[in-house]
């Protein structure tokens, strides 16, 4: 099982990843820097919220899971 904070740990690696693809995405669709980097660091929090429930929740979840030996 996970601990918290491998958990926490993992969000925010995922969301450094998702986080220059939104501001990337976001430069091209508005085509400013000040816009995609709003965007970027205001979903940066919210995702990574979203995302550690997320798996916090998962981990509650026995489905696909393998017994140990």
């Amino acid at each position: 099982m996970d601990t918290h904070s491998r958990s926490f740990a993992k969000a925010l690696s995922w969301r450094v990843t998702g986080t220059i693809d939104t501001m990337i995405i976001s430069l091209v669709v508005t085509g400013s820097i000040k816009l995609a980097a709003a965007i970027g660091l205001t979903e940066v929090f919210t995702k990574s919220l979203l995302y550690y429930f997320h798996e916090r929740a998962w981990l509650k979840i026995p489905y696909g899971r393998k017994t140990p030996a």
